[in-house]
């Protein structure tokens, strides 16, 4: 076009207009150098705007780069206009004739945009989704127009977070002179299927009116909502700390229904807290949220759960070494709920029917039973928001090459290096990798390529493992293709491309709730091994079979040997800093109709006050008496025949459990994070050399924790909570039912009466086995791996909620 017509129309001429009902109209035309220029030097130099790649820039030198954007014939700038006011620069090139076609194959039919949007005077709901749908309209009016591309700096998640949702697909990664970039497309096809379904439930970043800036991060530390998330702790740490016998309240006056005030004394003589609850099995409160009160020198003050911990720091025995590293696990967790709480996640009632990463990236708890359960600590804010599972951003992991002098690779038999490498990466990335081992001077078969967290590799893995790097023995590859998602474990990355690749686990040297999460080849070089032992045991089990339950096969492992520590032990947290595990994918072990979830979406409960768990059992057309029995014969039938059967024994928290639903009805339980926590119990088990470590020599009164802890206390006393508060189901029906299931399977087995009654699931009582008690004891390691009952903190019994439907008292529940 003539550079001349390029600059003719006038402010009045739209090329484009969309009305949008409740907003009005979004307009589009021409950029105008000189009218348009000062308006976007003011938007290029503030703090959002560091991706656009001019702040800095002079007012002359914004002009100029945009006459010379302008010159060539195939580059055009638009500005979008909503009441008169500039809200968005777009600049449209041909790629074929642009640097980006050597990074692709780019068609004809191809379009480039590069998009900057004002910055927000005033808060608009969606005013940046209309926007963008608005550009993607004006963009596909041409006809000869069939795919967009767009590019951004990978580090610019709310892009992404809007292309996404608009319906870009991503593509590889890419590295241009300024910026590493990712290229994502948008066909003409997609977005009309994009635009026709209108479900647009994003996440996180999902926020869309949030600008790239330093106050991003703290955009949802608002009074109110950080009153919500402080109400919420408080309650929790006043459940949790009375349940392990920390702190006592005291029955001040009882009220109807079972319900009671209770009080409870600080550390100081002048505050004291009150609160409304009713008791439930386990010493376990069921607290009303807005009762709580805290009383300081005779009057109400403002709840304030940091404050909270250090006034009842000499109960919880919290050494001086240790507060301030539990104060900042505190105070993260805080931060995460207040991020969950502003996020605007779909409702239980939405999450009903949603997709297993859409289910997985709303969760608000963490672990139910820990206070300090979302420390983090090593994220800083800008980490949060890119790898944090309620974020709901994807990110790429980066591969290096590690030479088999220090690398070690474990697999199945059926799961040679090559075979592995060629089903998670693409030929053509593959031969990319190669090529710059080559080019290096290195052979590519003295390698192993190691997939690495993007976190990882910046904070611990570029300066810790530089002698590695700096003599070849270590190289770099650059970012793989795919886009993964963290899962509520942080360090599980769900492959959201390919589904149906294998899970990866990578190290990642965060510390989050007691343990420095990294990943020792101590257990990694045997994983392969153990998954096969434990499939060949459990599969060919006529009651395995029947119950459907299926552990997710570590099936392969690298991990990188540092010479300068591997001296230090196994557990040296330097020893676990940079390896990678593979495990099979939930997705393949369903069928088409069927419903994947982790166990911990039972506990789910919205930004509402909403329980997603009588949601579902309402959706599945059955009692919750009977959907119960569905739920307990997949999920607590077949660890009870692990434990009677195998002495073997797992730890099957919510989290460890992906639970797959037909017609909202549980009909398998998927276990996972098996190498380091699956232990035989007998010591008369036969065990191949190579797995003797899964023997743990666990005293008599203590084995049958696996059971009353893992899962009575653990699990069970929340979720027969959440069926009391939200489902008005009593928790006597509910315990009866866990009974009864345990009857079925003793009187289908009779012949292990002596077991039965020599670890006694009937008993009056069981030790109280006490997490917090755990982490407040020691912040970096809370167990002994090599002796997991070493570390154990007791305080005290339960008394078994179970015990009253013993055979001996009661008849069998049907």
């Amino acid at each position: 076009m003539d550079q001349n017509l390029k600059n003719t129309y006038n402010k009045d001429h739209y090329l484009f207009t969309k009305h949008v009902d409740g907003l009005g109209d979004i307009q589009i035309r021409r950029f105008r150098i000189t009218q348009d220029s000062e308006t976007l030097h003011q938007w290029v130099n503030m703090d959002y705007a560091v991706f656009w790649g001019m702040q800095g820039f002079s007012l002359k030198q914004v002009g100029y780069e945009y006459a010379r954007l302008m010159h060539p014939d195939h580059y055009d700038i638009f500005v979008g206009v909503y009441k008169n006011q500039p809200v968005f620069v777009l600049e449209k090139y041909h790629p074929q004739q642009d640097r980006i076609c050597k990074h692709f194959d780019a068609k004809e039919d191809d379009c480039g945009i590069h998009i900057i949007v004002a910055p927000p005077e005033k808060k608009i709901p969606n005013f940046t989704w209309h926007l963008f749908q608005s550009i993607m309209e004006f963009v596909f009016q041409d006809t000869t127009i069939n795919r967009i591309l767009v590019e951004p700096d990978i580090r610019n998640k709310k892009m992404f977070a809007l292309c996404q949702r608009i319906g870009f697909q991503l593509d590889k990664i890419i590295e241009l002179p300024e910026k590493t970039a990712q290229l994502a497309f948008l066909s003409r096809e997609q977005y009309q299927l994009t635009e026709a379904s209108q479900i647009h439930k994003r996440s996180a970043m999902n926020t869309l009116d949030n600008t790239v800036s330093p106050q991003q991060s703290i955009h949802h530390l608002q009074p109110e909502i950080w009153k919500r998330a402080t109400t919420l702790l408080i309650k929790k740490a006043l459940t949790e700390f009375s349940h392990e016998l920390l702190i006592k309240p005291t029955l001040l006056e009882q009220l109807d229904n079972g319900w009671n005030t209770y009080t409870i004394q600080t550390d100081i003589d002048t505050i004291h807290y009150q609160f409304i609850a009713k008791p439930l099995a386990m010493n376990h409160f069921w607290i009303e949220t807005d009762s709580i009160i805290k009383n300081e020198k005779q009057q109400e003050a403002p709840l304030d759960a940091i404050l909270f911990i250090k006034e009842f720091r000499k109960q919880l025995g919290i050494s001086n070494d240790q507060m301030p590293v539990y104060l900042e696990e505190i105070i993260s967790t805080l931060y995460g709920s207040a991020y969950k709480l502003s996020k605007g996640n779909p409702t239980s009632e939405e999450l009903v029917d949603a997709d297993f990463q859409t289910i997985e990236q709303s969760m608000t708890e963490g672990h139910p039973g820990f206070v300090a359960n979302n420390g983090r600590i090593g994220f800083d804010s800008s980490d949060y928001r890119a790898y944090a599972p309620e974020a709901g951003n994807s990110f790429s992991l980066l591969w290096l090459a590690g030479h088999k002098n220090r690398a070690v690779y474990a697999a199945t038999e059926e799961l040679p290096y090559d075979t592995l490498i060629q089903q998670e990466l693409d030929q053509h990335t593959i031969t990319t990798f190669q090529k710059i081992i080559v080019d290096k001077g290195y052979s590519p078969d003295d390698y192993f390529f190691i997939p690495v967290h993007p976190w990882q590799w910046f904070n611990k893995v570029a300066n810790i493992y530089a002698p590695e790097i700096a003599t070849g023995n270590l190289i770099c590859l650059g970012y793989g293709p795919d886009q993964y998602m963290a899962q509520q474990s942080i360090r599980t990355l769900f492959n959201i491309t390919n589904p149906h690749k294998l899970y990866t686990k990578t190290a990642l040297s965060i510390l989050n709730m007691g343990f420095m999460r990294g990943l020792p080849l101590y257990y990694l070089g045997t994983a392969p091994k153990m998954a096969v032992w434990l499939e060949e045991l459990l599969y060919n089990d006529p009651f395995i079979q029947q119950t459907g339950f299926r552990m997710l096969g570590e099936i392969a492992s690298v991990s990188y040997v540092n010479p300068y520590v591997e001296e230090f032990g196994p557990h040296n947290d330097y020893n676990k800093m940079l390896a990678s595990l593979w495990r099979e994918s939930p997705v393949s072990a369903i069928t088409e109709g069927q419903q994947l979830m982790t166990m911990a979406a039972f506990l789910h409960i919205d930004q509402h006050n909403e329980a997603l768990l009588p949601k579902i059992i309402q959706k599945s057309g059955i009692s919750i008496e009977q959907w119960l029995h569905k739920y307990l014969d997949v999920y607590l039938s077949p660890l009870l025949h692990c434990f009677y059967h195998f002495d073997l024994v797992f730890m099957p928290h919510g989290e460890n459990l992906i639970m797959v639903l037909e017609d909202h009805i549980p009909v398998k339980a998927l276990l996972k994070d098996i190498t380091e926590e699956a232990c035989i119990l007998n010591p008369d088990v036969t065990l191949p050399d190579h797995l003797k470590r899964m023997y743990a020599p666990v005293p008599e009164d203590v084995k049958l924790l696996s059971i009353f802890t893992d899962v009575f206390d653990g699990f069970f006393r929340f979720m027969s909570h959440i069926l009391a508060e939200h489902a008005d189901f009593s928790e006597q029906k509910f315990w009866k039912t866990v009974a009864s299931i345990i009857h079925k399977y003793q009187e289908q087995y009779p012949d292990n009466q002596a077991k039965y009654k020599q670890y006694d699931l009937f008993a009056p009582d069981f030790h109280l086995s006490c997490l917090n008690r755990l982490q407040l004891n020691n912040h970096k390691q809370m167990i002994d791996l090599d002796d997991p009952v070493a570390l154990l903190q007791f305080a005290g019994k339960l008394e078994n909620p179970i015990a009253a439907y013993s055979k001996n008292t009661v008849a069998v529940v049907s």
